[in-house]
Parts: C-alpha cells; structure tokens; sequence
C-alpha cells in the first residue's frame, strides 16, 4: 500500500513539474518570440527583407487566395506551400496580415461559376485547365492558381503558378514554390510603397517611341515613376532619377549627351542598355524578302568599352528560335501561311545563378549581337543571357534573306554554344572622359567632374527589340512585352525587364531571394511500379511489427516491475 502511494505521489509530483514548464515556456513565449526552421534548406526562414517589409505593415492586409478545391496532389503541395509561407509571414506581421483560400468553382450554377471566372480574369488572375479523371473518363478543371491583395483600398494580382516553356509539370511548380517569398513580398512591396522612385527613358537619338514600350512603362508605373527625358547636353539632367533606360536608340550620340550620362553614372546612376550593334529590318525583308545587315555607329563603343563591356558587329543564328508565318503558296493562289522557326530570332535563356534570370521563361531576341567582356579593373561581370547550345555567329555586314527559312538548320554548322548576350556589371567605373578634357573643366567646381564612379551597376543588353513590344498600328494598340502575336505565346521579356530594374534600384534586396532553391524530391516512378508489392507490404506489416515489440517490452517491464 506505501508502494503505490509512493507512485501515486510521484506521479502528481511529474504533472505538476510538467504543467509549470508549459507555462513557465509560455510565459518566456509571450515576452520573447522564435522559431526555429530544422529543415536543410531553410525552407521556412524568411529573409531579412522581407521580415522588414512585413513587420512594418501599418494596416490590415488582406490576402484572397484561390487555390481550394478538389485538384491533384502537385497543385496541394503548391497550396500548402502557399498557406504555410503566409503563416510564416503573418507571425511577423504583428496582426496585420490576414488570409482566406476560396475555391471560385465551388457553386453548382453554371452561370454563377462562369461571372466568378470572368470576375477574376477581370482582376488580372490567369486560369489553368487541368485534366482530371474521374469515375466516366477523364474532364477538363478549370483554376485561378492565383491570389488578390488587397490593402487600404488597392487591391493587386498575384499568379501563383510561374509557367515556364520546356519544364516538366513537376518543375513548373517546384519552382513556382521556390519564388513564393519573392513574389508575395514584391506584391506587398508594391501595395505598401509611400515613395516611388524615378525612372527615365532617354529620347533624343532615334530610340523607341511610347507606344513600342507602352507595355513596359505601365507595368513599371505600378512602381516607379516614369519620364521620357531628352538630355539636350544640360548637365545634372539626369541627377533626380534612380535608374535611365537606354532603348534602342537609332541616331548617334555626341559627345555631349554622352558625358551627362557618363557623370550621371559616375555619381552612382544606374543604367539599363538595350542597344542594337547591326542594323536590320524586318520590313525590307517583309516587303522584298532580302535585306543588309550592316554595323550601326552609335558613338558608344568607346564608353562602353571603358567600362568593361563590347557589343559586336555580329548577328547570332540559332536553331532555338521564335516562329515566323511565311506565305507558302504559289504566286496567284491563295495565300497559305505555315509557321516556321526563324533563326535570326533566338530564343535566349536566362541563367539561374542570378536572382536577375532564375526561373524565368526564355526571352524572346530580334537579331541580337554577342556581347564580349573587357579588361576594367574594380568591375565585376556576370552574363544573363544566353544563346542555345546550338548557335553560330555572322559578321556584319552580312546578307539577310527570307528564302531560307523553309530550309531545316543543319545542327553541325551551328557549333557555338551558349553566347552571352546581356550583361551586368558592378563596381566602380572609370570615365571615359578620364585625360580627354581639358584641364580647366576637369577642375571646374560647378562641372564637379568625377573620373571614377561611385559604386553602382549597369545592365547591357544587345537587343534593343528585347524592351519592345509589338504594336497593331492600325488600331494603335499595344500587345504586352514579350507576346508573340504570330504564335501566341508569352516570353519572358517583361519579367526579365522588370528583374533587371528591380536588381538595380531596389534597396530592400529582396530580389536576392529568387536564389533561394529548394530541392524537389520526386518520387522514382520506375521503382514504384517495379517494387509496388514490396513496399505495400513494409508499409502494412512493419508498424504492426512495432507496436507488437512496444506492447512485449512494455509487459516485460511491468511484470518485473510488479512482481
């Protein structure tokens, strides 16, 4: 009888321990907040960034999400990816971060189901169709793999589901996953931004026309404020904006306007070069089937080539390239159209060793030119762009001709691999006006010539048409950055563009947190069918197995216990 009271006693004594650790924790909880992520690759860490972006949220942020409903398992793990990275958020948010998941199609009324869709498209969420099967064959699903934020009385669109051509399914949305922090936070960015940085096309040289960047400009004004700005040789001109766009200018610069810039960047000035190194036309070959393509002068190589970059005289064939309708019947019949690959057109990948590319849809080029680096001592260099592994180089002037497209590429003459064509480059530059001024304007303090820059970086590009989107002139409308209107596909021009910008002018850094990369482990679905049996059988016979061999030990332990 004293021996089981004794337990009797022990036991209390082991609850009431337990109880006031719980609350003693809890206690220290309440006064110091921590969480602790043990998986290997951080997976539900956020950055400092975006810690700092949250936590200074100074309302109620609500979040619609629409991804509820009877779909497959990979788009569940995009959903739970999705809940927990908002949960993660909403701990540092001080309560102002707040979300629902809807699922759009669960009405029964046709009608109903149809105005929601239209409503969301409306809102700029883009459906997927999905094949599903069920108990009669298989149907088609359709879902908003996307989310509405909405804060004060702006509300903004956010596609969930990153596509991205040549990918399997499975790495669309481990990617998708990947850029979730990134994505969510810009979104917030945008909506929470009080102050908008100044951004400038520069005009004066022949460059694009508002239309031909229609698209571009309005998706940075969701940011940024944009200007059109002409340099006219005033120096400090540029001195309010945080970043200029140089694109595709068609007249050469003089010395003036190029020294405004180079001083601009000199005192810490971003810059964006979309500039294209040979002239050619589509609409000499459109119109005669044949056209030159001979070498521009800008008056820009030597400013460039100081600070550590050349763009060649050069045009890039590549058997990854964007498709051209061409009229295949005879003269006098009917016209017949039938799309085929154009190789002066390429099809550029961005490189995934930088938050600038990673993960990003290829980026549609209109004869571009390789890009080479140069000698500049304090400047870093690291490509973006790339051709296919099968490309080859003309050199300018070359002879361009439309009567070879039908004409299948033969791979063995197209033996370059991976040529750069847009770079970013990052450190102090040097001026190219360094020992070419005269010595009273060097020391001219109201001129505050600089020779060396401050540190900053600048983008080349060397494709102007990559910021250009295309134009239906008849009607004056615009077709977003990086649509095809031959084909309809949707390249990765515009987030590209917009990367780029971003890299350069957002001091939060949470751009860096596109490189973050989370391991997908799939499933071999060759050993699954080959050990289907096996692993049935482990998984039905060893957890049985178990609680059988706890059951034992616990009774051996008793009975010697009691005994």
């Amino acid at each position: 009888m004293v021996g089981r009271k004794q337990v009797k006693r022990q036991n209390l004594i082991q609850l009431v321990g337990g109880l006031l650790i719980i609350v003693l924790i809890n206690v220290i909880g309440s006064f110091k907040f921590e969480r602790f992520d043990l998986t290997t690759e951080k997976r539900y860490t956020l950055s400092p960034a975006t810690k700092t972006l949250i936590s200074n949220l100074e309302d109620v942020m609500y979040v619609r999400v629409y991804l509820e409903g009877d779909f497959p398992a990979a788009f569940k793990r995009l959903q739970r990816s999705t809940k927990e990275m908002l949960d993660e958020m909403r701990a540092y948010s001080n309560g102002n971060l707040d979300y629902e998941f809807i699922n759009p199609s669960e009405s029964a009324d046709e009608k109903t189901k149809r105005e929601t869709y239209q409503e969301l498209v409306k809102q700029g969420l883009q459906p997927t169709l999905l094949e599903v099967t069920e108990s009669d064959g298989s149907a088609q699903k359709t879902i908003f793999p996307g989310a509405i934020f909405a804060y004060h009385e702006r509300e903004l669109p956010l596609q969930l589901l990153q596509s991205q051509m040549g990918s399997s399914p499975e790495i669309q949305l481990n990617n998708s996953i990947q850029t979730l922090e990134y994505e969510i936070g810009n979104t917030i960015k945008k909506l929470t931004s009080k102050f908008q940085p100044k951004l400038a096309f520069i005009e004066g040289h022949g460059e694009l026309n508002r239309l031909e960047v229609d698209d571009i400009t309005r998706t940075l004004s969701q940011y940024y404020r944009v200007e059109r700005k002409a340099i006219n040789g005033k120096l400090g001109s540029l001195d309010d904006f945080k970043a200029i766009i140089i694109a595709r200018p068609r007249i050469a610069f003089n010395e003036k306007d190029k020294f405004v810039i180079d001083q601009y960047i000199m005192n810490g000035g971003k810059a964006i070069w979309c500039l294209d190194a040979v002239q050619a036309s589509m609409d000499s070959l459109t119109n005669s089937g044949m056209t030159m393509g001979v070498p521009y002068n800008l008056n820009l190589s030597d400013q460039l080539f100081r600070y550590g970059c050349r763009i060649n005289a050069n045009l890039i064939q590549d058997v990854q390239s964007a498709l051209l309708p061409i009229n295949i019947a005879p003269p006098g019949a009917d016209a017949q159209w039938k799309r085929f690959p154009w190789i002066f057109f390429p099809l550029l990948t961005p490189t995934n060793a930088h938050p600038i590319g990673k993960n990003l849809e290829w980026v549609r080029a209109e004869f571009v030119s390789t890009i080479d680096t140069v000698a500049a001592e304090g400047v870093d260099k690291t490509f973006l762009l790339f051709s296919s592994q099968y490309s080859r180089v003309l050199n300018a002037p070359v002879q361009i001709s439309l009567q070879a497209i039908t004409a299948l590429p033969d791979e063995s003459q197209f033996n370059r691999s991976f040529l750069a064509t847009a770079v970013l480059l990052s450190g102090k530059f040097p001026s190219v006006f360094s020992n070419r001024i005269p010595r009273e304007i060097a020391k001219d303090s109201s001129i505050a010539f600089k020779d060396l820059s401050d540190e900053t970086e600048m983008i080349i590009i060397s494709d102007g048409d990559i910021i250009r989107n295309q134009v239906q002139y008849q009607t004056g409308r615009s077709y977003p950055l990086g649509f095809d209107k031959y084909t309809g596909q949707q390249f990765g021009n515009s987030n590209f563009v917009m990367n780029c910008i971003d890299y350069l002018c957002d001091e939060s850094n949470l751009i860096s947190v596109r490189s973050r990369e989370l391991k997908i482990r799939l499933l071999d679905k060759t050993k699954i069918q080959k050990d289907k049996a096996k692993w049935q059988a482990a998984n039905m016979v060893i957890p049985i197995l178990i609680i059988l061999c706890i059951g034992l030990v616990r009774g051996i332990i008793r009975k010697r216990k009691y005994t």
